[in-house]
């Protein structure tokens, strides 16, 4: 049997507000943009014409946030964003290139039967991976596995991968946008980043599933209420990502414009994730 976590929602008299996110230098529109109300779980995706709308009923702070791109705060009055191209310091480096004649599979993340629905926001979960002595012999990312359970074909999330620091995930290390379709139900999915030559910072790798909350990934999600024994439903976003339990505190997310680490589960039910941390069932591949 399938378990999905979700949240009830209750809804009241709202505006519907209008927009689009562009480039400031070339004024091109901007897709899949990371959009929410700042300190609320209100969010939206913006679609591929960098439009997008929300349901909110007074003025709010808005925070937009896209791969390549300073994070920019606007008041939700603002039908035109400009999202200013950020400028990247390159330090000088020796360049590596790897050999691939070795790997290491990391993560011990695991495909259960328990899923997270997006609800209609733009989560990006994150886990840690903390760097260890050993990863000196295979130092660079070379695949992500995580595992999905989608009720739609085709479903799209954006893959992130970002560099730890003040205990907190800190700047993208991947510079390249990464959109993945998944298939249908329960699925192993493989990301490879062979040609981006990422190498595994000291300071720990986050490794993140951004949800895009666009009209390809909606559906109607419909659960029966143990109670009333009724079939009931609500508008979600596919794909659901699986999710494990476990002792370590890895696990992050991404809401109202800010990373939060995640909380031990509290349900005093005696249920197997009382105490543990719900974590992305994701795994990384290292090579030499």
């Amino acid at each position: 049997m399938y378990k999905f976590l979700f949240f009830f929602i209750s809804f009241s008299l709202t505006a519907q507000i209008r927009g689009v996110v562009k480039d400031s230098i070339s004024g091109e529109p901007i897709p899949y943009v990371n959009i929410w109300v700042e300190n609320e779980t209100i969010g939206i995706t913006s679609e591929t014409n960098g439009s997008f709308s929300l349901d909110i009923k007074e003025e709010k702070l808005l925070v937009f946030s896209a791969l390549g791109y300073e994070i920019k705060k606007a008041s939700s009055k603002s039908e035109v964003i400009l999202l200013k191209p950020k400028v990247f310091e390159l330090n000088e480096v020796v360049i590596s290139i790897p050999k691939k004649t070795k790997e290491l599979e990391i993560g011990d993340s695991k495909k259960i039967q328990h899923s997270q629905l997006s609800g209609d926001k733009p989560w990006i979960y994150g886990k840690l991976f903390k760097f260890e002595e050993k990863y000196n012999e295979t130092p660079f990312l070379k695949k992500i596995i995580f595992y999905s359970n989608s009720k739609i074909k085709n479903a799209k999330l954006k893959i992130r991968i970002y560099n730890f620091k003040d205990s907190i995930p800190n700047e993208d290390i991947l510079y390249e946008e990464v959109i993945v379709s998944v298939k249908k139900g329960m699925q192993k999915n493989t990301v490879d980043l062979s040609k981006h030559a990422i190498l595994f910072p000291k300071e720990g790798v986050v490794i993140g599933l951004e949800w895009m909350i666009i009209e390809e990934n909606k559906y109607l999600f419909e659960y029966k209420d143990t109670k009333s024994k009724k079939t009931n439903s609500f508008v979600t976003y596919a794909p659901s990502l699986v999710i494990n339990y476990t002792e370590e505190e890895n696990s992050f997310h991404f809401s109202g414009g800010k990373w939060r680490k995640r909380s031990r589960a509290i349900s005093n039910s005696g249920r197997e994730w009382d105490g543990k941390i719900m974590t992305p069932a994701i795994n990384l591949i290292l090579t030499n």
